[in-house]
């Protein structure tokens, strides 16, 4: 099909307006309002500066080998929520500066989400007043943000999303990265609209949510997947690093068949997570080291929700109150190949929309986790003042710790004992200067 070529705003608008099915711009437009591609109409190539919001997309429009720059608060790619069938909506070989935001609400009922490749260079949504909300807190959107807001549980949105990044070291994110979520109720549980998503693939993602210190009731994650979203594959090929105050770096509110994460993933600021889940998941696998250097920064949380097996290539925290590991629910098998290692004290951290105070325990099994079968190939050891090595306040049915458990802190124990169940035979315990096993159960 041939392209008509347009090189200023006014050729645009013609083409706009005639229907072109097939518009390339060449090199920079700038100057032009937002524009809406008709149905069915394509658009690709060069750059496109706006003042305000960027493209609207209607339904099976392409947007293809093209950058899109708008003021970073503003829109750079969103939908006509009037439409009631989006088709297919493809973005290729995108680059924005701005929100990546397509929504089903209003009229949407239906389509498909086409993504391969989108970069999102920088974007500030902090001011985006719907957020998701669940387990204590508010989420905010992410720089690429799709969203089924549908209250009726029959519209169902699906996807394919290939090769999403989003920020750098230099400009992250304000707010999350990538956002991918369908309807929940207050509670965070899913109770409406739905999306399904058969790959999530994601590359470097840079992210400061910018939330002031102390809030307890808002959150942000580098990937995040919100209730109401079933993805069969989430694939972290490029590394993830949030720097803010209770930026997760990944963190799973909806179903997951699969999640794989082979580069590292990274957390400066104070209360971040590695890894939590609050959704459902059958495997979880990262073969990258998790690393956290906040207070109350932790490594990985199984906090709610279900997860079959999680492995881990090692985890490192070093804030005061930063867990290594925390178990909260049953969980078949966890394996960590390497080192689960601490060295802060106990400090605050949040949880579930509370600032707590926490110890920064290598691992710890809650009353309500279970491990059947818990595997580590290091060392579990800590090196802050009172703090244990190991807390078993659940049960571990069958436990191999390879490389032993060690305290290194002033009056703290290798293992503290309350009320759970755990065999140690064969398992080096070691305390510089506490007990190798305290019975702490009152």
């Amino acid at each position: 099909m041939n392209a008509i070529t347009v090189h200023d705003s006014a050729e645009l608008a013609k083409a706009l307006s005639e229907g072109a099915p097939v518009i390339e711009v060449d090199g920079e437009i700038s100057g032009s309002p937002m524009i809406t591609l008709p149905p069915g109409t394509t658009l690709r190539g060069g750059t496109l500066r706006f003042g305000a919001r960027g493209v609207r997309l209607t339904a099976d429009n392409t947007l293809e080998d093209v950058t899109i720059v708008v003021p970073d608060h503003e829109t750079a790619i969103t939908n006509d929520t009037s439409v009631s069938d989006l088709g297919t909506l493809t973005l290729r070989n995108v680059t924005t500066h701005g929100q990546v935001l397509i929504l089903a609400k209003d009229q949407v009922r239906s389509g498909h989400v086409q993504v391969e490749g989108v970069h999102v260079a920088s974007a500030d949504v902090r001011g985006r007043a719907a957020r998701p909300h669940g387990f204590g807190v508010d989420a905010l959107q992410g720089g690429f943000t799709l969203w089924n807001m549908q209250a009726d549980p029959g519209v169902s949105l699906t996807a394919e999303l290939l090769d999403i990044s989003a920020g750098s070291a230099e400009t992250p994110i304000r707010g999350s990265g990538v956002f991918v979520g369908g309807h929940g109720d207050w509670d965070g549980k899913a109770d409406g609209g739905t999306i399904r998503v058969a790959r999530l693939r994601t590359g470097e993602i840079h992210t400061d949510g910018g939330i002031p210190e102390g809030t307890p009731d808002l959150i942000s994650g580098g990937v995040f997947v919100i209730s109401g979203a079933t993805v069969e594959n989430v694939e972290s090929v490029g590394p993830v690093t949030t720097y803010g105050q209770n930026d997760m770096v990944l963190d799973n509110w909806g179903a997951v068949h699969a999640w794989t994460a082979t580069a590292p993933v990274t957390s400066h600021g104070p209360s971040g997570i590695g890894f939590v889940n609050f959704g459902d998941i059958g495997v979880l696998d990262v073969q990258s080291p998790i690393v956290t250097t906040g207070k109350g920064a932790r490594g990985f949380n199984l906090y709610d929700g279900s997860l079959d097996e999680a492995r881990f290539e090692s985890i490192a925290t070093t804030g005061d109150g930063s867990i290594g590991i925390q178990v909260s629910k049953p969980l078949r098998r966890l394996s960590v190949a390497g080192d689960v290692t601490t060295t802060g004290g106990e400090g605050l951290s949040l949880v579930k929309g509370v600032q707590v105070t926490l110890q920064a325990i290598a691992l710890s099994v809650k009353r309500a986790g279970y491990i059947e079968m818990l595997e580590i190939g290091g060392k579990l050891a800590t090196g802050g003042d009172n703090v244990p090595t190991l807390e078993v306040e659940g049960t571990v049915d069958t436990c191999n710790i390879g490389g032993g458990v060690f305290a290194s802190g002033q009056n703290a124990d290798a293992v503290h004992l309350n009320g759970g169940q755990i065999s140690l035979d064969g398992v080096e315990l070691s305390a510089a200067h506490g007990e190798a096993i305290r019975d702490t159960t009152s």
